[in-house]
């Protein structure tokens, strides 16, 4: 979510796919034989339970197989969260415990994704400090943040760079070759111009290679990470077409892939709907979103893209006298159907909502009674698929700060502490979710339920709800 005012809008198989298929194989064979090596990650993983106790547990890279992530051979859904500046608490040992905290905190209610920036592009405590020159210790803050994650078995969503100008963003990559004397006008340059293209892949390249310095572990070779973001939220209102983003998507994709291929991938996306899917573009909440350049269904048909990404603001993107509370609810419901639905029967990937969440401030129609109804109804859409094995893979509430950092706090934030219903509501779901991980082989497409049940007095948790 971007978090400065903004206007309010929240395969076919062919010749190219063998061929870029062959280049990515290729790459990645000269990459293994001539690059760096750091020591790979142990399988087992040390977790600390709320008490503190260590369990050592299976710790495998997730993959995406059909419409549904796999660790194994058992189903992954995902009940996760954002909080977005991790990286920039724990540069500062005063403040470096809130990370601590959160994963604590998060990992009590079951929560099993955190999606954070891996990026911070000039600018106070910036991990870029100009083109592939970072701060050390900056990086080691995000080393701290991927170790800390693992201990508490949670993976991270790492997002490479920001369609806003917070944290820099694409307008500070434009600048940067502004003022290298490149021919450049416009912050949408970013997906076009060749410097700065090349800017943003070698800090891809960088990201991607870091040895963490608590661990040992090429961050390419650490299943803590559980995907890698593109950009949050991209966008590109100068060509409507989408083609000048998709280009960019393809050519970004290819360079992560030829250097990471293990990783899961996602581009970011808010899930607007574009050119290539009109009638779906009546599913958009506005005109104006079906305008920025992206193209949901498209955009995830690239090779190398693992699953889709989409957002969730009814409260920002639903204006005037009709957005009501109901009328709200009634966009998230046939919002997340529209997306569930295309990523089973278009895409055949799983779709994770990364970003969902509305504002309890003062004018909206939210308090923090009626948002949990909001989260109620954004679980209830994703139980309703993971109960027939669908494509809806999980959701990341925006977004759970720690205590004591109420100034970060947009008017979203959850501080699970003082939430206690809603930390309620949040550690039901994953109870949920977590019998289906824990029970069920991918392969069964849940028949081992139907069999546990008719063979077994097992007795599953909530198999009412289930």
């Amino acid at each position: 979510m971007e978090v400065i005012p903004r206007e309010k809008t929240r395969v076919k198989v062919s010749l190219n796919y063998f061929l870029v298929r062959g280049f990515v194989v290729a790459a990645t064979i000269l990459l293994v034989a001539g690059g760096r090596h750091a020591h790979h990650v142990d399988p087992v993983v040390q977790r600390s339970d709320t008490h503190g106790e260590v369990i050592n547990e299976h710790w495998g890279m997730v993959k995406a197989k059909g419409s549904q992530f796999i660790v194994g051979d058992r189903p992954f859904y995902v009940n996760g969260f954002n909080t977005y500046w991790l990286m920039i608490l724990a540069v500062d040992p005063s403040t470096r415990v809130k990370v601590t905290e959160v994963f604590q905190q998060a990992a009590a209610v079951g929560l099993t994704v955190c999606r954070t920036w891996g990026f911070n592009d000039g600018g106070w405590r910036a991990l870029q400090k100009s083109p592939s020159v970072y701060d050390e210790d900056v990086f080691k803050a995000l080393d701290f943040v991927v170790s800390e994650a693992r201990k508490y078995k949670i993976r991270l969503i790492l997002s490479l760079v920001n369609n806003w100008d917070d944290y820099g963003g694409k307008a500070q990559y434009v600048k940067w070759a502004m003022d290298a004397g490149v021919n450049v006008t416009s912050d949408e340059d970013f997906f076009s111009d060749q410097t700065v293209k090349g800017y943003f892949k070698n800090h891809i390249k960088n990201m991607l290679t870091r040895v963490n310095t608590y661990t040992n572990v090429m961050y390419k070779d650490d299943p803590t990470i559980f995907a890698w973001e593109l950009m949050n939220e991209p966008r590109c209102a100068s060509d409507p077409t989408g083609n000048k983003l998709q280009a960019w998507i393809q050519e970004m994709a290819f360079h992560v892939k030829s250097i990471d291929p293990d990783h899961l991938l996602e581009v970011g996306t808010e899930g607007f709907y574009g050119p290539s899917s009109p009638a779906r573009m009546e599913a958009n909440p506005n005109t104006f979103a079906g305008l920025v350049g992206t193209d949901f269904i498209r955009n995830h048909r690239i090779l190398g893209i693992d699953f889709a990404s989409v957002h969730v603001y009814p409260d920002t993107w639903l204006s005037g006298p009709g957005a009501t509370m109901e009328a709200q609810l009634q966009f998230v419901q046939s919002w997340m159907q529209a997306h569930i639905a295309d990523a089973e029967d278009a895409l055949d990937m799983p779709v994770v909502f990364t970003e969902f969440g509305v504002s309890t401030k003062a004018r909206s129609a939210f308090n923090a009674t009626t948002r949990d109804q909001f989260i109620q109804a954004v679980y209830g859409m994703l139980l309703a698929s993971t109960r027939r094995g669908g494509a809806g893979a999980g959701g990341l509430l925006w977004q759970v700060p720690p205590e004591g950092t109420e100034y970060m706090d947009d008017g979203y934030g959850v501080v699970l502490p003082r939430a206690a219903a809603t930390a309620g509501i949040m550690s039901a779901h994953s109870k949920k979710l977590q019998t289906f991980n824990a029970r069920c082989a991918w392969s069964c497409r849940w028949g081992c339920k139907k069999r546990e049940e008719e063979t077994e007095d097992l007795h599953l948790p909530f198999k009412d709800e289930l």
